[in-house]
């Protein structure tokens, strides 16, 4: 399958790109930062950079990729979690523009399949209602909304704790997301089983609500 990956140089874009690709896929990975071309090279995908908001060029780049599937995998969240407060409008936009302008080049480029993240535990006012208009967008498409639990594990925010549930580690979020590009259209929750034995339990772990933070 031929997929463009937003957001391939992202907590969880990292970590899928090596897996879509040992899967067999061609991957596109966009990227805002130039620099970053040669660590997807690197990975064996694609590199395209551009912005999510520039709705002229993302339509042009991704009727370039030519995708079977458009994987939804962008947040616009700061590097240090004192900032999330005050991200939460830039992370709304994302959900709203951002998707609404992958879901529009995403038509304009004849692709099938459409999927992406979202949250699975409960927001509140701005962010719960772009979160709703994200959702909506992704299913009226006939696509699939993955509702991640927290994201836990390196390179998230806290490296000493871990959320309480919904969570789920970065590795298994990233590993889980593979089969679902073939799921049907609807709701799919990834996230740790609150009963079992939690399998990052015995390393280092971090929280990081990294597929959408309120």
């Amino acid at each position: 399958m031929r997929i463009f990956l937003a957001g391939a140089t992202g907590v969880i874009g990292v970590r899928l790109v090596p897996l879509l690709v040992a899967a067999g896929h061609e991957v596109a990975g966009m990227t805002r930062s130039p620099s970053k071309s040669e660590q997807l090279r690197a990975q064996g995908a694609e590199p395209v950079v551009c912005d999510v908001f520039d709705a002229d060029a993302l339509v042009a780049a991704v009727r370039v990729c030519g995708p079977d599937l458009v994987l939804h995998e962008l947040t616009d969240l700061p590097d240090e979690v004192s900032h999330l407060a005050e991200r939460r409008t830039a992370n709304a936009r994302i959900r709203r523009e951002g998707t609404r302008n992958l879901v529009a080049a995403a038509h304009a480029a004849g692709a099938t399949r459409f999927v992406a993240q979202s949250v699975a535990w409960p927001l509140s006012g701005e962010s719960a209602a772009a979160v709703a208009e994200h959702e909506e967008a992704v299913l009226a498409f006939g696509g699939v909304v993955l509702r991640y639990g927290q994201f836990y594990g390196p390179g998230t925010y806290f490296e000493s704790s871990r959320p309480g549930h919904p969570r789920i580690h970065i590795d298994n979020a990233a590993r889980r997301t593979v089969p679902q590009l073939d799921a049907p259209a609807g709701v799919v929750v990834l996230a740790d089983d609150p009963a079992a034995t939690d399998p990052a339990a015995t390393d280092p772990a971090a929280t990081d609500p990294a597929a959408g933070q309120p």
